[in-house]
């Protein structure tokens, strides 16, 4: 006989009562103190915030298939998008069991990067015009700024500090735009590079470029009418100043620079999403604002979801719409703490985005849903990402530390619910130029080769 020690809902109803007192994350204990000691994530949640056959007496249970039949029964667990998505258009979820260990939520060095922070109390502060600093007042040096986030700003600066959690990643991405008919409208071929500048696993200064944070393009390799296309955004460290944006597009064969409202446009056609979108930090922190918890919750997401790295090319199951290729083929499992993030670009005010929800997983301060809603505050586009390490039985791709799996996105489903449109991602081995993903490479060579109005206009041409 199992004695229970916590009645059923006590979970949840210290979740809310932490929102209500600005706590930081876990019940029984600090969830700090169990990364500190690399343990079990179950030492700081009752069980029925960590089964979902618990959570819902029974009526789910690990390896069941969300579909319409039964996703009331865990309506509350999803975001409204995926919600309708199942309840609407066919989408079919998986359930796996919640990662209880805290190593596996993390690349391995900025995990190892920030228990160091910890056990120095080395956490960041905000100064005086709101940036991420040290405690001494200095640029941010790598590693969660923020490993027990009280507010909302703080859970935002952690996802902006550093995207990818590493000095570099190169991303190659498989693209697929649906109409609302079920049908495709576009296929692209996408490579996404970051370049850290400061908070870097190496706590050093790339360059000696003190006044930047990092660099990031988009270069287009397929379809032929955009190949060659890219984009390059240089981020100041300083978050209340704009990026600078310039692109390079092979039809008029030079390099021009765009205006920041540029963020809230598609880059090409067909695409759903914004360069606003990613990462649910898509802009400088401080262009954004009215930060706020709204509330801490279980939630079911792809915040560990499964790798297809057992597949050609890392490809995707797709199901579900019209003609049964809307949705990739994911796996949800239940996250006990999940804070919802409200925010507003108060910069931009002609954008038009009305205000941001974000729904981040407090384990490890990523988000997996970030709903972005229009001006008068009807739900717009639901950019979900799943992440996972890049490990699936005997497959593994390794991190920038050699040892450990990669961890990182793995896919990307942009869907703006008043269109019906949907725009796919896979993170992929490789794609269209002979280009690879790729999580540790020659910061310089790779500075060269992607991150200066130069290198942009030479890949256009290639």
């Amino acid at each position: 006989m199992h004695i229970r020690k916590f009645d059923f809902d006590y979970g949840r109803r210290q979740l809310m009562k932490n929102v209500a007192i600005g706590a930081g994350a876990g019940v029984l204990m600090p969830l700090t103190n169990v990364m500190a000691a690399a343990g079990d994530i179950g030492k700081a949640y009752p069980d029925e915030l960590l089964s979902i056959e618990m959570y819902t007496k029974g009526k789910i249970k690990t390896g069941d298939m969300i579909t319409s039949a039964n996703v009331e029964v865990v309506k509350d667990l999803l975001d409204p998008i995926i919600y309708e998505q199942v309840k609407t258009m066919g989408r079919k979820i998986k359930i796996k069991a919640t990662q209880r260990d805290y190593r596996a939520l993390f690349p391995g060095e900025f995990y190892e990067k920030t228990l160091r922070n910890m056990s120095s109390n080395g956490n960041a502060k905000f100064d005086a015009n709101n940036n991420v600093v040290t405690q001494e007042g200095k640029p941010w040096h790598g590693g969660l700024p923020f490993p027990d986030p009280k507010t909302g700003m703080e859970i935002q600066a952690n996802m902006a500090m550093s995207w990818g959690r590493g000095d570099y990643n190169q991303y190659t991405i498989k693209e697929t735009d649906i109409n609302p008919d079920g049908g495709v409208a576009y296929n692209y071929d996408i490579i996404w590079s970051e370049l850290q500048v400061q908070a870097r696993m190496d706590g050093k200064v790339f360059k000696d470029m003190n006044d930047l944070l990092r660099f990031q393009t988009i270069l287009f390799t397929a379809s032929a009418d955009v190949a060659g296309s890219s984009f390059l955004s240089t981020w100041y460290y300083d978050q209340r100043k704009f990026p600078e944006l310039y692109g390079y597009l092979p039809q008029f064969r030079r390099v021009r620079q765009f205006p920041t409202n540029q963020r809230f446009e598609p880059l090409i056609p067909g695409v759903t999403w914004f360069l606003t979108d990613p990462w649910a930090a898509g802009d400088p922190m401080l262009t954004w604002g009215d930060y706020k918890i709204i509330e801490r919750k279980p939630m079911l997401g792809a915040f560990n979801t499964t790798w297809s790295g057992d597949r050609p090319n890392w490809e995707k199951g797709v199901h579900g719409g019209a003609k049964g290729i809307t949705f990739y083929d994911t796996e949800f499992e239940l996250a006990p703490e999940v804070a919802i993030l409200e925010s507003k670009p108060v910069g931009y005010p002609r954008a038009p985005v009305g205000r941001r929800l974000a729904y981040v997983d407090v384990r490890n301060c990523i988000y997996c849903g970030n709903i972005r809603y229009d001006r008068q505050n009807k739900p717009w586009v639901s950019f979900e990402t799943g992440f996972g390490q890049y490990k699936n039985g005997n497959k593994v791709v390794y991190g920038a530390d050699g040892k450990t799996p990669a961890w990182s996105w793995i896919y990307v489903m942009s869907f703006d619910i008043q269109n019906k449109r949907m725009s796919r991602a896979a993170h992929s081995e490789s794609c269209a130029g002979g280009y690879k993903s790729i999580f540790k490479a020659d910061n310089e060579e790779m500075y060269n080769k992607f991150f200066t109005q130069q290198a942009i206009q030479r890949l256009g041409r290639v």
